[in-house]
């Protein structure tokens, strides 16, 4: 027992080890210390923008490099006890293996992130679906499940829109998970995602299938050069809707803003001021067409080179099943993983879903 044990360890210090390599823990520790460089000028919170950007990033910077370490010192601590052939210790080395391995895996899939925008932050939209009342509350639904799950991981969010419907639910919502990588991270939740329930709307209690779409791009940053001239978008102010206060919903501060060409229209009512809502609007406009540039790129560079369509990625195909009734189900239609504790999925659970999709994704692009 303790030779097998010995031999999993090596195998998973052989991983941990490649993956160290990939993310280069010295280049991390570097830029670590540039930015607490950045963080000790006094002049720092003079710019508040700037000054987030610097403390957000040196925080997730620190948080890699303690878990790549904290991995490390877990799984020395694991192969020592084997070494000394100790029964009590590699009997807590054993029962650690599971959750090591999966640690180990789970820090795996970070390195398949490589793509040109994976680093980048990600900008969340869900839109409701057919099925009425139930697709708004389901969509709604949706929102809370991405909320919770940058929760669980200490993902800072901000809500850009919310636009409620008239019973129950949104219609749509726009929000940014500020975090490193939480583009490549969530880009596998592009799509539309079906519930099937008993629907709580229904007085005969007849079962409802509901559909929303889940849109996310990467934020834009201040290289893209997004080029957005007057005269090729249209501005309408209006009067915010849904809970906000007072000073939210007695003013016209929401803003719409329609792209005439592509007829992108992207909105911003959860600011107090119009000004404050039209500059978040043209950011969401700059990432939603800079993920349309990218698109075209890709499509042709995958037809100069003759390469296989993903089919699904980015489509309106149907991505995740959430079935309720008559049993309960999530199961994703492009990896086939299918977990059976649905509450667990609901409240932002994901992660199991989200790994497979990145090692899918990879796989279609090799």
């Amino acid at each position: 027992m303790a030779e097998d044990l010995r031999d999993q360890l090596a195998a998973l210090a052989g991983k941990l080890s490649s993956i160290e390599a990939v993310l280069d823990l010295p280049r991390l520790r570097k830029e670590l210390e540039a930015f607490e460089a950045d963080a000790a000028d006094p002049e720092l919170w003079n710019d508040q923008e700037r000054a987030q950007r610097v403390t957000s990033t040196m925080s997730h910077l620190r948080t890699d490099i303690q878990r790549v370490e904290g991995l490390r010192s877990r799984l020395d601590d694991a192969q020592t006890a084997v070494e000394l052939d100790d029964p009590a210790l590699v009997e807590e080395a054993t029962a650690d293996l599971p959750s090591l391995t999966a640690d180990i895996e789970g820090l795996e899939v970070r390195t398949l992130l490589s793509g040109d925008y994976d680093q980048r932050e990600a900008l969340v939209t869900i839109n409701s679906g057919t099925g009425g009342t139930d697709a708004a509350d389901w969509a709604e639904m949706l929102m809370r499940m991405y909320l919770r799950w940058a929760e669980r991981h200490n993902y800072s969010t901000e809500v850009f829109d919310t636009s409620y419907a008239e019973e129950a639910g949104i219609k749509s919502a726009t929000f940014v998970v500020k975090a490193p990588y939480a583009y490549g991270t969530l880009a596998g939740e592009h799509g539309v995602h079906r519930l099937v329930r008993i629907s709580p709307f229904d007085n005969q209690a007849r079962r409802q299938t509901s559909f929303a779409g889940v849109d996310i791009t990467p934020v834009v940053e201040a290289t893209d050069h997004v080029d957005i001239p007057d005269e090729e978008i249209r501005v309408d102010v209006y009067r915010s809707s849904g809970p906000g206060g007072q000073g939210v919903n007695t003013t016209d501060s929401a803003v719409r803003i329609t792209h005439l060409p592509t007829g992108i229209v992207v909105t911003c009512q959860n600011e107090r001021s119009q000004i404050q809502n039209r500059a978040r609007a043209m950011e969401v406009l700059q990432a939603k067409l800079l993920e349309v540039r990218r698109q075209q790129e890709a499509d042709e560079m995958g037809r100069l080179k003759g390469s296989r369509n993903t089919v699904g990625f980015g489509s309106d195909d149907i991505i995740r099943h959430y079935v309720l009734h008559p049993y309960q189900l999530v199961k994703d239609a492009r990896t086939e993983v299918e977990v059976g504790n649905t509450g667990a999925v609901l409240d932002g659970d994901i992660d199991a879903f989200i790994d497979a999709e990145i090692r899918w994704r990879r796989q279609q692009s090799d």
